[in-house]
């Protein structure tokens, strides 16, 4: 019989967050204990089945390879609604343009 081991699963949205402890078998992937959390019942449209995944702030390439150690925090990410660069470009731009205005 396998071990059991203790995890996190976490998404979160702008206004809301969820983080869900599991005790998954010893030799659950990534992708594995995503899918166990549930975590669609709680946010409406969200694909666990191909939502990008990453370990304590890592993005996963495989993670349905990736086996999960005790203690270990999986993380769903979403789409970016804009580019963080193309968002401090624009910030920049403004702050220069509003310097240049003074």
């Amino acid at each position: 019989m396998a071990e059991n081991i203790l995890v996190e699963v976490v998404y979160a949205l702008e206004g809301a967050q969820k983080l869900l402890c599991l005790r998954v078998p010893s030799g659950t992937t990534v992708r594995e204990a995503a899918l166990r959390s549930g975590m669609e019942v709680h946010f409406s449209g969200l694909d666990l089945a191909s939502a990008p995944l990453g370990i304590f702030g890592k993005l996963v390439a495989k993670p349905e390879e990736r086996v999960l150690e005790a203690g270990d925090r999986v993380e769903i990410y979403r789409e970016l609604v804009a580019d963080p660069k193309e968002v401090r470009k624009a910030r920049a731009a403004r702050a220069k343009a509003a310097q240049q205005g003074s």
